[in-house]
Parts: structure tokens; sequence; C-alpha cells
């Protein structure tokens, strides 16, 4: 069986929809997908061994001037690879406008999600079949429950498998020589950001603990908060802006880490690195990070979260600071991941002595 699936983006979603990929594989073992994928995020989809081939959509880029893409002969390039090759039928897992106007370029049978559970309601006119699945779950269940019916069989009941296989690479250069843990200071949304005080507050407590404290930067803005986290402890490191591949294994060699909301979050779980991750307006239920060792923490006295809004109407006037956020503290935080840690250690010391037995 050979499928063509949509998913652009973000990050979180990318890797959302990774164990869907595997339950197919588990029931078609001989299955091959091509993934149409957002060039900025393009090596997600390399990291599952079911993925033949990724076209690499740059919908951002050609937004800024759609003149230029149709000159340059992008859009034909794009409309050919599109239909390069034959496939057994289209998968639009994205699920909105951007998406659904891609698979409708696309010349083989295009499936999606039907106009009760599509969050762009118009987008379900790109489909010649349609499926149901209900929005109020959470969103690797959706993806694994719209696999399931467009491949045609039944919905496996076992945890999610991301089924990531990342390509080998030689060890990150100049790896801290202790033990170390990877924050995640950075957030798309600025209401998704935790406070710079108290992030401070956290890496001066690891330090306390022996740890050393890894920090990914991305733009700029990222690079100079995490030059400034990093200034007020030697042991500190601020990386280079990296691939996501070159990131992932920096995260799978952290003891832990400890995650604003945001796609490398999603990352450290499915690649079971014990993690903290902390919420503010968005929900857990729908979107929270999936896998071994993970924890969520958030402050439900706010009867306002979540909010899904990029800024804080908790109290007026509107802040770009999340209430729910602040109220969040270092020290619960980390006393939180310390019990994560230890519990995580303990299932890995249980499960070698019952391998060994």
């Amino acid at each position: 069986m050979h499928i063509q699936i949509i998913k652009l983006t973000s990050m979180g979603d990318l890797i959302h929809a990774l164990p869907a990929l595997t339950d197919a594989r588990n029931h078609y073992p001989d299955i091959r997908f091509d993934w149409v994928i957002d060039e900025s995020f393009y090596e997600v989809a390399t990291w599952h061994p079911s993925v033949q081939r990724v076209i690499k959509s740059a919908h951002r880029r050609w937004k800024r001037s759609w003149s230029k893409f149709f000159r340059s002969g992008e859009a034909r390039q794009f409309y050919d690879d599109l239909n390069q090759q034959p496939v057994d039928f289209v998968l639009d897992a994205q699920s909105n406008l951007k998406s659904a106007l891609i698979t409708r370029l696309c010349r083989q049978e295009r499936r999606g999600l039907d106009r009760h559970s599509i969050r762009e309601s118009l987008a379900h006119f790109a489909y010649q079949k349609h499926f149901f699945v209900d929005k109020n779950q959470h969103a690797i269940q959706r993806q694994r429950e719209l696999f399931a019916k467009a491949l045609g069989y039944s919905l496996p009941e076992t945890p999610p498998d991301y089924g990531i296989n990342l390509p080998p690479m030689e060890q990150p250069s100049k790896l801290p020589t202790q033990p170390y843990l990877f924050f995640v200071h950075n957030a798309s949304w600025t209401t998704k950001l935790w406070p710079n005080e108290f992030w401070q507050a956290l890496i001066q407590q690891a330090h306390q603990r022996g740890f050393e404290i890894v920090l990914p930067s991305g733009n700029q803005e990222e690079f100079e908060r995490a030059q400034l986290l990093a200034d007020s402890n030697p042991t500190t490191h601020v990386l280079p802006r990296l691939s996501l591949t070159e990131t992932a294994h920096w995260i799978r060699h952290a003891k832990g880490a400890i995650c604003a909301d945001t796609g490398l979050c999603h990352l450290a779980a499915a690649l079971s690195v014990p993690s903290v991750s902390l919420y503010g307006p968005t929900d857990t239920a729908l979107i929270g990070a999936t896998g071994k060792f993970q924890v969520h923490m958030t402050d439900n006295r706010f009867s306002c979260r979540p909010c899904y809004r990029r800024q804080c109407h908790h109290q007026a006037p509107p802040s770009e600071e999340a209430a729910c956020m602040r109220s969040i503290t270092p020290d619960s935080v980390w006393q939180t991941f310390l019990t994560l840690l230890h519990e995580s250690q303990q299932l890995d010391i249980q499960s070698i002595n019952e391998e060994q037995v």
C-alpha cells in the first residue's frame, strides 16, 4: 500500500502524527508513505521508517510573494512532485484550508475528515471520502483514529508508538562532562513563556544537584534570551541554531527536560526523556506532551484557562505575560521534576532486572 499524506506544520502537530504511521505499519508491514510537509520541519518526516519520500512545501515563503512562486517555476514543480508517483489515495491529516488546497491539487483519490470533525469546515470540500473523528480528544488519538478509518483497520488500544529512528550522527560536540538537563525556555506565544527569573532560579537548583544545563536557541530573540539565562550560571550552555535532528540528539542524551509548551516538549516526550512541561493558555487534554515519564504542570485555579489567547485577560489591562504561568513556582517545578526523575530511574532499574531474569 502506498499513501500520500498532507501534514504541513507545526512541529508538535507533526510529532502527533507519528504514532498513526506506526499503527499503519503494524497493520500493513509493507506500507509506504509520501509526506507533504513544510520545508522548515521536513526532518520530522525522515525520522519514521515508513516514509519513503518527502515533498517539501514552502507555503509561508510562497505567501510572501505569490507572483515569484509562479514565475520561478516552483508552482509547476510542486504540482509535479505531488503527482509524480501513483498512490492508493491522498490523506489530508492537517485538515485546514491550506492543507485542503494542496490536497485538491492531487490527482489521486482524496480522503479526510468530514464537516462535523474538521476545524475549518470549508476544507472538507476538498475530499472525496470523509470520516468522522471526535474533536474532543487528544490530537494523537485523533490522528490514530483518522488513519485507522481511512486505511481500514481497527483502532489499536496500545499506547502511542512514535517509531522514531533518528539517523546516526556523531555524538554532539562539546557534550557537557556532567549529566545535563535540557531546558526548553522558548515558545511561539508570549503567553506560553515562563518568566526568565523563574528559569534562572531553576538553573541554580539544578546546578546545586550537580546537573549542567543546555538551552536551545532558534531565532535571534530566543538566542538572546538563552544567553541572558546562561549568564546566571557558568555550567549553562547555549546551543547554536541546529537542525531538528541535531537538536533531537541533544535531547536524547539529556537526563531529563523541563519545557515550555512548544514543539520540543513533544519531541522530548516522543524520545521518552523524563520531562515536566509547563502549560498556561492551552489544553493538556487536547495537545499535552504524551509519552513515558511525562508530567504536565498547570494552575487550574484559573477558571479562564485554557483560553488560547496570545494576551492574558485575567486582569486589566491585558498583558503578554500569562498570570497562570507566573503562578507556577520554580520550587514546585523542581520538586515535581525530581520526583519524576526518581520514578523513571526506578522503573529503568526494574526493567533491567526483569530482562536479566
